[in-house]
C-alpha cells in the first residue's frame, strides 16, 4: 500500500486501507459520507464498519455494509450486508484509463451512491429495513487488480438534489389532476343520477379537451342536468381529461363511449369503440366454448402521447387541445381574470384555473383570502413584459418558440427567472435546456448569474462553469463586466474545476484580483500593484473572499521571475495571505529534491496489523499540483501495469488496439552503442522479457557512456512523475545513473539520481521510482537513463542491460 506525491492511495489485490484519525470517520454513528476518486480495471470496493480493521472485506465476520463499484469484471454494481449480497445489477461500471469522481452516503441504512460531487448524479438509492446504525468507520478495498484512491474526503450526509436523482423530473409537481371534482375556480357544475349528485367542473377545461361542450343545455345556474347518467360513467369521462387516464370495468366501456360522444371527446370515443370490439369478440368466443358469460374486468385508458408528456397538464399532449386553449387566450373566452403588468400597461386576459395548475404561487395568491382572491384584476410589477406573456402562453400550449436571434439568451433569461419565481417546473426545465444548447463564451457569465442563484438549474450550472473553465482566458478579457459580476461561489468553482484551461498561471493570480477589485481598469495583477495603496478600500465587501481565492491560486507553477516580482511588489505588502503564498512558493522551487529517493516521512502514517491496515491521509495541496486539464494523466499503478507513456503512444493516444510504438514511428528509442539483436528498440518498449537486452558503453570526453534515450515525438511532451525499469536476464545490476529529461538533446535536467542503489538485485526484475517535486512539474520531450557508475558484473560492468522501460505522468 503506498501513498505518491499527488496523495494517491494504492490499494493491492486483496487488502483493504482503513481510514484512521477523528476525521476520517462518521462524525455520528450510521451517518456520514465518503467522496474519493479512483481508477480501477474492476471492483472499487468501500467497506463501512463499526470497528476498522480486517485485512479483506471477504474474510470479515463483523457486521458491514459494502459496495463494489465495477464488479464481475466491472460489469456490475453490487451492496452486500454483512456478506450477502442486496443488490446486484447491471451498470456504474469504471472507466479503467482515468480516475473518476464518486461519493457513497449511508444515512440510518439508506445507502446513496453518486458519481460527482457529493449530492450531486445520483445513481443509486438503497434503503436496509434493518439498519446498521453503528457503521463508523470506511474501508477502502480491491478485488484482483490494483486500485488507486484520491482525494478522499470523509462528509457528513449530503442533502441531494431532487433535480440529480433518477427519477421523472416534473415528480412531485401540482397539476391538473388537483382539480377533478374540486369546488375550488369551479364555473360549472354537472346534476347526474336520479339522485341528482352535484359534480363541479371547469368550463375553459372543458371547451378545450370536448368539441361538443358548447352544445350542451345549460340552465340558469351554470349547471349541466344528466339525469340517464349514474356518477361513475361522468367520474370517468372527468378523470380521463383532468388526469389524461382512466381505469373502468369493461362492461362500463360501452356507456363511458356514449357520453363521451356526446361530448365529443373524440380520442375516448376511439379507444372505447376498439375496446368493446374486442371485448364481444372475447365474450363471443368464450360463450360458444364454455356455455358461459365472460367476467368484467379493469381496463385502463389514457390520452394518445404527442410530443412530451405532461404530467402538469395531460390534455395538451393533444395539438387540438393546446390550439383551442391557445384561441381562449387570445380572445379572452371564459376568462375570470385580467393580468395586469404595472410597468407597461398591459392586460392579459386569463383563467385562474390554467394559472393554479402551472404556478402554485399563483394559486395561494388566487386562494389566500387576499385581494387577489376576490379581485378580477390582478397586478403584477417588476416584471420582463415580454418573458411574462412568453410563460402565461407557455402555461395554455406547453411549450414556446424561440426566436432564432435570442442566441445570447436575452428573452430565456428573464424567462427562467419568472419561471423559477412561479414555480413553473417544466417551463424553467424547457429554459434551461435552451440556454445549454445555446451557451457559448460570449453568453456564460450572463448564464452562470442566473443559473447559480436557481437551486433547480444545478445541471446548466455546472455547464456553465464548466464551459467557463475551458474558455477561462477568453472569459476574463477586458472588459470582463459579466465575469466580474459572478459571486465568489462561481469564481471558486470555476478555479477548482478540473478542464480549468489557462494559458499560464498569472492568469488565473489576474483573474482573483480583477474580481476582488471589481473596477474598470484593473484586468490583472500589475494593474491592481499600482492601486495597491488603497486595496482595501476600492474591493469592498469582495476583500473577506480574497483570502480563499489567492488560496486557489498554484503559485508554484509560476516561473521564477514571476515569483520574484511578485515578492517585491506592493500587493504582497499589502496582503499578507499572498506575501506567505509567494513565499512558500519561492522556497517550494528553490528546495534540492533530486538526492531523496523516499518519500518524505510525514506523508504516509501506515500501522501495520493483522487485521488490515489503519491509514492516515497525506497532508498537501493542490497549490503543488499541476492543472490537469489540457493534459493526459498516465498514473503509475503498479510494475507492468500497461498505463504509461509507451504503451499509450503505441495505440497512437487511445485511438486503436496496441502496437508496437517504435514501428508505427510514434516514437524513437536510442541508445550509446549502435543496434544489433541484442540493442533492440523494438524490445525496449515492446513490455516482453527479454534475457539479453543492453546499451553499450561509448567514449565520450575520456569516460564510457551508456545510455538509453526515448523521443516521445514532434509536439509531445511528458510531466513525468514516475519511471519503471526491467533488468534482463543478466547480473549487470545497475548501482549508480541518472534519470534525466531534455527539451531539446542539448540540455539535460536531472529528474532523480541514484547513487549506490541496491533496489535492482535478480535477472528480470522490475523497478520503479517517483520523481519529487518542481521537477516533476518539467514538461520533456526527450528522456534518458545514464549510467554514471560501473554494474554489480565486474566482467561487462558498462552494460546497461534493461528489457524495460516505462514513463509516468502527465502527457501532451
Amino acid at each position: 500500500m503506498r501513498f505518491f506525491d499527488n496523495s494517491v492511495l494504492v490499494v493491492p489485490p486483496f487488502d483493504c486501507a482503513w481510514l484512521s484519525g477523528e476525521d476520517l470517520k462518521f462524525g455520528k454513528a450510521g451517518r456520514g459520507c465518503v467522496s474519493f476518486e479512483a481508477r480501477a480495471d474492476n471492483d472499487v470496493t468501500v467497506v463501512f464498519k463499526e470497528q476498522a480493521g480486517c485485512k479483506h472485506y471477504r474474510t470479515d465476520t463483523e457486521p458491514n455494509y459494502t459496495v463494489i463499484l465495477g464488479s464481475h469484471l466491472n460489469r456490475r454494481f453490487k451492496i452486500e450486508v454483512n456478506g450477502q449480497t442486496v443488490v446486484d445489477i447491471a451498470g456504474i461500471v469504471l472507466s479503467p484509463s482515468v480516475f473518476e469522481k464518486y461519493w457513497i452516503s449511508i444515512e440510518d441504512g439508506m445507502i446513496t451512491v453518486g458519481k460527482g460531487e457529493p449530492g450531486r448524479g445520483v445513481v443509486y438509492q438503497w434503503i436496509d429495513l434493518q439498519p446498521n446504525c453503528k457503521v463508523q468507520y470506511v474501508g477502502l478495498s480491491s478485488w484482483d487488480k490494483h486500485v488507486g484512491y484520491r482525494n478522499i474526503r470523509v462528509l457528513p450526509p449530503p442533502r441531494c438534489n431532487a433535480s440529480a436523482r433518477p427519477v421523472v423530473e416534473v415528480q412531485g409537481m401540482y397539476g391538473v389532476a388537483e382539480y377533478l371534482e374540486n369546488e375550488e375556480f369551479a364555473d360549472i357544475r354537472f346534476v347526474v343520477g336520479k339522485d341528482e349528485r352535484i359534480v363541479p367542473a371547469h368550463r375553459v377545461l372543458l371547451a378545450a379537451c370536448c368539441s361538443r361542450f358548447l352544445e350542451m343545455p345549460l340552465s340558469a345556474k351554470n349547471e349541466i342536468i344528466l339525469p340517464s347518467v349514474d356518477y361513475p360513467i361522468l367520474h370517468a369521462l372527468l378523470q380521463y381529461i383532468y388526469m389524461g387516464r382512466v381505469q373502468v370495468e369493461s362492461f362500463q366501456s360501452l356507456q363511458v363511449q356514449n357520453l363521451a360522444k356526446v361530448f365529443g371527446l373524440q380520442c375516448l370515443v376511439s379507444q372505447c369503440e376498439q375496446l368493446n370490439a374486442t371485448y364481444t369478440a372475447a365474450a363471443d368466443d368464450y360463450t360458444a366454448v364454455e356455455g358461459s358469460e365472460l367476467a368484467s374486468h379493469i381496463v385502463e385508458m389514457a390520452y394518445p402521447i404527442d410530443g412530451q408528456y405532461l404530467e402538469m397538464f395531460p390534455a395538451l399532449s393533444c395539438d387540438i387541445v393546446a390550439k383551442r386553449l391557445s384561441k381562449f387566450l387570445a380572445i379572452g373566452e371564459y376568462c375570470d381574470i385580467v393580468l395586469f403588468l404595472d410597468d407597461c400597461g398591459v392586460k392579459i386576459p386569463a383563467h385562474r384555473i390554467i394559472m393554479s395548475i402551472w404556478s402554485r404561487p399563483i394559486s395561494k395568491m388566487f386562494t389566500n383570502g387576499m385581494m387577489e382572491s376576490s379581485t378580477r384584476e390582478i397586478s403584477f410589477k417588476d416584471v420582463h413584459q415580454e418573458a411574462f406573456i412568453a410563460m402565461v402562453q407557455f402555461m395554455y400550449s406547453g411549450h414556446f418558440e424561440l426566436d432564432q436571434q435570442d442566441n445570447a439568451g436575452s428573452l430565456l433569461l428573464p424567462l427562467l427567472v419568472l419561471a423559477d419565481q412561479f414555480s413553473v417546473r417544466l417551463l424553467q426545465k424547457e429554459c434551461s435546456e435552451q440556454l445549454h444548447q445555446c451557451l457559448t463564451e460570449d453568453s456564460v457569465c450572463a448564464i452562470l448569474q442566473v443559473a447559480a442563484s436557481i437551486p433547480a438549474c444545478e445541471t446548466l450550472r455546472e455547464a456553465c462553469e464548466e464551459c467557463c473553465a475551458k474558455h477561462f482566458d477568453y472569459c476574463i478579457s477586458a472588459p470582463a463586466a459579466q465575469f466580474r459580476a459572478l459571486d465568489n461561489m462561481c469564481l471558486m468553482q470555476i478555479l477548482q474545476h478540473p478542464n480549468l484551461w489557462v494559458t499560464s498561471e498569472e492568469r488565473v493570480l489576474d483573474a482573483v484580483l480583477m474580481w476582488a477589485a471589481d473596477l474598470e481598469g484593473i484586468f490583472g495583477w500589475e494593474d491592481a500593484d499600482m492601486k495597491a495603496n488603497g486595496f482595501d478600500s476600492f474591493s469592498g465587501n469582495r476583500v473577506q473572499h480574497l483570502k480563499d481565492l489567492l488560496l486557489l491560486v498554484r503559485f508554484p507553477l509560476m516561473p521564477m521571475d514571476l515569483l520574484h516580482r511578485l515578492e517585491g511588489s506592493s500587493l504582497s505588502n499589502h496582503i499578507p495571505i499572498m506575501k506567505e503564498l509567494v513565499k512558500e512558493a519561492l522556497q517550494y522551487l528553490r528546495q534540492d529534491l533530486t538526492c531523496s529517493s523516499e518519500l518524505r516521512e510525514d506523508t504516509l502514517s501506515i500501522d501495520h496489523t493483522t487485521q488490515g491496515r489503519l491509514v492516515s491521509l497525506p497532508r498537501t495541496s493542490l497549490r503543488f499540483s499541476r492543472r490537469l486539464s489540457n493534459l493526459k494523466e498516465l498514473f503509475y499503478m503498479c510494475d507492468g501495469d500497461g498505463n504509461g507513456v509507451l504503451q499509450y503512444s503505441g495505440t497512437s493516444y487511445g485511438q486503436h488496439p496496441w502496437m508496437n510504438p517504435v514501428l508505427i514511428k510514434r516514437i524513437l528509442v536510442s541508445s550509446s552503442s549502435p543496434f544489433s539483436r541484442y540493442t533492440d528498440p523494438k524490445a525496449i518498449v515492446s513490455g516482453k522479457y527479454q534475457c539479453t537486452s543492453f546499451a553499450g558503453p561509448c567514449m565520450k570526453d575520456g569516460r564510457y557512456w551508456s545510455w538509453w534515450k526515448i523521443d516521445l515525438g514532434v509536439g509531445h511532451q511528458l510531466m513525468c512523475n514516475y519511471y519503471s525499469v526491467r533488468q534482463d536476464g543478466s547480473t549487470n545490476f545497475m548501482r549508480g545513473w541518472i534519470f534525466q529529461g531534455s527539451v531539446d538533446e542539448e540540455q539535460w535536467t536531472d529528474l532523480k539520481v541514484h547513487r549506490k542503489d541496491q533496489t535492482i538485485c535478480r535477472p528480470g526484475q522490475y523497478a520503479s521510482w517517483p520523481v519529487h517535486g518542481a521537477k516533476s512539474l518539467l514538461p520533456f520531450r526527450f528522456f534518458r537513463i545514464l549510467l554514471i557508475d560501473s554494474t554489480a558484473c565486474a566482467s561487462t560492468p558498462w552494460n546497461l542491460s534493461l528489457c524495460y522501460i516505462e514513463l509516468y505522468g502527465y502527457f501532451r
